[in-house]
């Protein structure tokens, strides 16, 4: 069986209802995964509704993903007992860092490890994720690698442009704001040494006076702009110490931007091993920096190497169908 073969229903906290239309604006790396698996999306808060619409056993694959605030309304219903009515196997998908659930009342804290534990399977970011909830329940669980879609949506890499637009693109990017969640400072240091404007996106977390620093912050924008506008960059730096599904780092390789980052993400560990360095060693950050700046040879070695090991790994859609069916297969031959 294909994965289109499949009844697989989504819930997250987001308001979406129905299948993923290819041109929605926000088709980022879940967004992206539901499309390409053909799965039907609601909210989480609507699985009650969901349940007396379609009925016990519709689907064959339910996923959900537990949001990272108001956990406190999910402990109001149900949700992993209508979860298994409507659903013949559950899956939990990670949301943000392993330890997040750790700042939620004991009361949430039980309930979430609770309805963890009832779920036939887990997917988890990073292979340090999988260790951890391998060892925190009795559950398999998978590594979800991070899907990112570009040839369905003609976005074009960096690499791809000619020499004269790479040659008049050479600022530098980093990956967040300056709040302890994305590390935005530390990268602002580091990205200082390339002697070049630096950029940001804005990711929601944005603090006052923050805009008093020479980094130019974007404005919201949808995917493919955002794809589009990050091709113009040569460097990026993303010292984030919060490890969850590691986009940026990725969507760097696509262009083949070299990008440095922390060890225990994955995107970053296999997309840019040559730039990856111990959490907190800023020393060894710069060092990198200086050498990708002064060094031609180092900087091409880098560029190539990301883009090639994005295009042979399971960020791709070709290589993450038949991984994701395989699992799902196993899943439900249980």
């Amino acid at each position: 069986m294909g994965l289109k073969d499949y009844k697989i229903v989504w819930f997250t906290e987001q308001s979406m209802n129905g299948k993923i239309p290819l041109d929605n604006p926000n088709m980022r790396n879940d967004v992206s995964t539901m499309y390409t698996l053909g799965v039907e999306h609601y909210p989480i808060f609507g699985i009650p509704q969901a349940l007396q619409h379609f009925g016990e056993g519709y689907f064959d694959i339910g996923i959900v993903t537990l949001p990272k605030t108001n956990t406190e309304h999910l402990l109001k219903f149900d949700l992993i007992g209508d979860l298994k009515k409507l659903c013949k196997k559950t899956v939990s998908m990670q949301e943000g860092p392993h330890w997040l659930f750790q700042d939620y009342t004991m009361e949430q804290q039980i309930w979430w490890y609770n309805t963890l534990t009832e779920f036939d399977m887990l997917f988890a970011h990073n292979l340090k994720d999988v260790s951890y909830y391998r060892g925190l329940v009795n559950k398999p669980v998978h590594k979800m690698p991070t899907l990112m879609l570009t040839e369905k949506l003609n976005i074009k890499s960096r690499v791809d442009y000619d020499a004269i637009f790479r040659a008049t693109n050479t600022d530098s990017i980093i990956g967040g704001n300056m709040v302890r969640w994305y590390g935005g400072f530390d990268s602002y240091m580091v990205a200082q040494e390339f002697g070049v404007p630096i950029s940001a996106p804005s990711m929601g977390r944005k603090i006052d006076r923050e805009d008093e620093l020479d980094i130019n912050h974007f404005p919201y924008m949808t995917w493919i702009e955002w794809m589009n506008n990050l091709s113009k960059f040569k460097y990026g730096v993303h010292l984030m110490p919060t490890h969850a599904a590691g986009t940026f780092t990725l969507n760097c390789a696509f262009h083949g931007i070299p990008c440095i980052g922390y060890t225990g993400l994955d995107t970053q560990e296999e997309l840019h091993p040559h730039l990856t360095v111990y959490d907190g060693d800023l020393e060894q950050a710069k060092k990198y920096a200086r050498e990708l700046k002064e060094d031609e040879e180092f900087y091409k070695e880098c560029s190539e190497s990301s883009r090639e090991y994005y295009i042979n790994s399971l960020y791709n859609e070709k290589n993450f169908v038949p991984y994701i069916t395989k699992i799902f297969e196993r899943l439900l031959d249980d």
